[in-house]
């Protein structure tokens, strides 16, 4: 009778899983609830690992909570800032909006932390290594990979400016203490990779396909415990309440961006229609 019952409840459990709507880990603010979380600290250790390559021996976060001012905020950047290792600065974010300046903006990030860095007065060869991580939900960066690691480099010099210096291998890095990372899960999902590694159960949970995780021979404990974070959230109304506000906001912003752009070729129309009628009329003269 109690086996009757158990199964039973492990049938209405399962129901109710596949009847529950889960919160998107593509979107932002349940990124930043997913792995900013102190309990959820070995989930965000586990994604770095993937994206890294390295194994992370200590990880600190720095900016857990989500400010107040950003919960409906229309263009605040919600990433999550932590060091690892005691010797590398990281800066992780999960872009969904504003991806014309994100670029821009992302150098702005590595630049400015690497200078917060500096100005704790340590000599530069102390310097902890600063690494910003963009996962992207839209393609912008045109290369025939979904996964790109940028440095400064040493651009090809002229032919006029050689000298032997006996170098069998020139340097290529300016410096290795700055480094970009983007990852673009559209082409990711076109590219359609096996799910076996760390790696791509994680990208393909963020991209919402969690059958592709199921099919996968290994599994790893922190996928699994992550699905079960993000269960959990999805039943929660004011986790829903944070998510729609979020998603609200965005959706404004990116209106309000919109219409001022088409204002402002409209602008420009008059104008330039306004400088050539000019032009004209003093032809005519």
């Amino acid at each position: 009778m109690n086996k009757e019952k158990t199964n039973n409840s492990n049938k209405a459990k399962d129901t109710l899983n596949k009847e529950v709507k889960k919160l998107p880990l593509s979107s932002d603010i349940v990124f930043k609830r997913v792995f900013s979380k102190e309990e959820n600290k070995g989930l965000l250790k586990s994604i770095l690992e993937a994206i890294l390559k390295i194994e992370i021996n200590k990880i600190e976060i720095k900016n857990p909570e989500i400010p107040r001012e950003l919960k409906d905020s229309k263009a605040g950047v919600l990433d999550i800032k932590a060091e690892i290792n005691e010797n590398t600065i990281i800066d992780v974010e999960m872009q969904v909006s504003n991806m014309n300046t994100f670029i821009d903006r992302n150098e702005f990030y590595l630049v400015t932390t690497a200078a917060n860095e500096a100005k704790k007065g340590e000599d530069y060869y102390k310097l902890k290594k600063t690494i910003t991580i963009a996962l992207l939900c839209e393609n912008i960066i045109e290369r025939n990979s979904y996964f790109h690691t940028a440095h400064m480099k040493f651009e090809t010099y002229d032919k006029e400016t050689y000298i032997n210096m006996g170098y069998e291998k020139e340097q290529e890095k300016v410096t290795d203490k700055l480094e970009m990372i983007f990852v673009e899960i559209p082409k990711f999902i076109a590219r359609n990779p096996r799910s076996e590694s760390l790696l791509n159960q994680w990208l393909w949970l963020i991209a919402g396909r969690e059958e592709k995780i199921k099919m996968a021979k290994e599994k790893h404990e922190e996928i699994e415990k992550a699905i079960e974070v993000i269960d959990e959230m999805s039943m929660d109304p004011k986790e829903w309440e944070l998510y729609e506000s979020r998603r609200r906001a965005q959706i404004l912003y990116n209106w309000d961006m919109s219409a001022a752009k088409e204002e402002g070729i409209k602008e420009r129309n008059k104008r330039t229609e306004k400088k050539n009628g000019i032009k004209k009329r003093r032809k005519e003269k």
